[in-house]
């Protein structure tokens, strides 16, 4: 059970974690900056703090950093209904009762025999709580208003502008719309969805095609949207800003893209077009923005789900850059390249792209049994695929880069039936250019955990 021991120095002034026998001054405690007081003054305190429904504050609040004493010891959430035991220690009334009820005659955080097991309302501490919590929600709630009512503004703004002054409005609405979920609400309910879309089209300039594609991004698309987005003109827009714009502005188009890609009507021929993919795959190996591999990736995987578009991606070279990126991929990014390539293994043309490419065999070797089982999968499909398709060229190449001691390694692991079976198939086929005793003494570990 989570035990929690507040610290002299994260107490409330004037507080000692008793019950009501220690008199705690609210104004002290706002003076001293526990609660922060706004213009000086206590905000929803006493009775006008109870009008407040303090479980809903807690919520919708979700705060990272509230003052320890607030925290139950045993649930490490902060205190609704803080009762305090003999001992001086405060918990929250369910949470001690539940102790209880466990047959506990202790005190969870000091561990003392009780010799009393009543409880007392610590309404100090209740005050203080609903205090704190009552500004913060008070002050969320004016800085949401404030927010909700720039946002209308901008969108009202861009109805009657143009030029560099459209630019800048749909600038700061986009600064607005990715820090605030209120904003974004009242940008939908507003019917800005339509009117930043309208803005996207054959004769839009990139200044505005990047800052209204940066706040379409942020918000959730409804399916009329997202079809209206998917005109040829609008698409045409998003993959020229895709090739040209700033790393931002070029995730911005992955994501978007990514999203329209999600609606049932979606058509593969939208994607493909030679220009994304190659766009998005200078995306992918930008080493000065690493920040764009993940979405890229990400998008590319969707792309390749498409089977009508899996030749193109490999007749624009995307094999062997992907096969070479391979060693500088983090593992969520490299799980992802692996998929990518195991499905174009599917394609005759794809197969024969990782046959020539030089660094396919020992860098899929060296990816078996060292990241996860499904990059172990891809990896091991991949050899499959280049191995079944030149056995007498490939699979000489494969042991000797420590294939056949790998697969004996995912032969004796934990991994599904499947895998085993394909790796014993894959250890059959490459066994056939060679003597037993020469097999076997390809099979040694020590050129596999290098």
């Amino acid at each position: 059970m989570p035990m929690y021991q507040p610290s002299k120095r994260d107490g409330v002034a004037g507080f000692a974690s008793g019950g009501d026998a220690h008199v705690l001054d609210l104004d002290t405690a706002v003076k001293d900056g526990v609660l922060g007081g706004i213009g000086g003054g206590v905000v929803g305190a006493g009775g006008g703090g109870d009008k407040l429904d303090l479980k809903k504050m807690i919520e919708e609040l979700d705060l990272s950093e509230v003052p320890s004493v607030f925290i139950c010891p045993i649930s490490l959430e902060p205190m609704q209904d803080p009762v305090t035991l003999c001992t001086g220690q405060t918990y929250e009334r369910s949470n001690i009762l539940k102790w209880f009820s466990l047959g506990h005659l202790t005190c969870p955080t000091t561990m003392q025999e009780l010799w009393d097991d009543s409880v007392t309302p610590n309404r100090t501490l209740y005050h203080l709580i609903i205090t704190w919590f009552s500004q913060k929600y008070l002050l969320m709630k004016k800085r949401s208003e404030d927010v909700q009512g720039r946002a209308s503004e901008l969108l009202e703004t861009l109805k009657k502008v143009k030029g560099q002054a459209r630019v800048q409005a749909l600038k700061e609405l986009q600064q607005v719309v990715a820090v605030h979920a209120t904003a974004r609400k009242t940008v939908i309910e507003d019917g800005g969805v339509a009117a930043i879309s309208s803005l996207l089209g054959p004769f839009t300039s990139h200044a505005v095609g990047a800052e209204a594609i940066g706040i379409l991004v942020h918000l959730t698309l409804d399916s009329e949207s997202k079809t209206n987005l998917m005109q040829p003109a609008k698409i045409s827009l998003l993959v020229d800003i895709l090739n040209e714009g700033s790393i931002e502005t070029k995730i911005s188009c992955t994501k978007l893209i990514e999203t329209l890609m999600e609606e049932k009507d979606f058509r593969s021929e939208i994607v493909s077009s030679h220009s994304l993919l190659v766009g998005l795959m200078r995306l992918i190996k930008d080493r000065r923005h690493t920040n764009g591999v993940l979405p890229g990736l990400g998008l590319l995987k969707t792309i390749s789900l498409h089977k009508e578009v899996r030749g193109l991606i490999v007749r624009i070279g995307a094999v062997p850059q992907l096969v070479n990126l391979l060693p500088s991929l983090d593992p969520e990014c490299l799980e992802l390249a692996l998929f990518i390539l195991d499905a174009l293994s599917t394609l005759p043309e794809g197969i024969l792209a990782l046959k020539v490419c030089s660094n396919t065999i020992p860098n899929m070797v060296r990816l078996l049994m060292r990241i996860s089982e499904s990059c172990t999968q891809y990896a091991l499909s991949i050899l499959w695929s280049v191995c079944k398709l030149a056995p007498e060229e490939c699979s000489p190449v494969a042991v000797d880069a420590g294939l056949a001691a790998k697969l004996l390694l995912v032969i004796q692991s934990g991994c599904g039936p499947v895998l085993k079976q394909r790796s014993a198939e894959l250890l059959k086929l490459c066994s056939l250019n060679y003597t037993d005793t020469l097999f076997i003494s390809k099979c040694k570990l020590t050129r596999t955990i290098q």
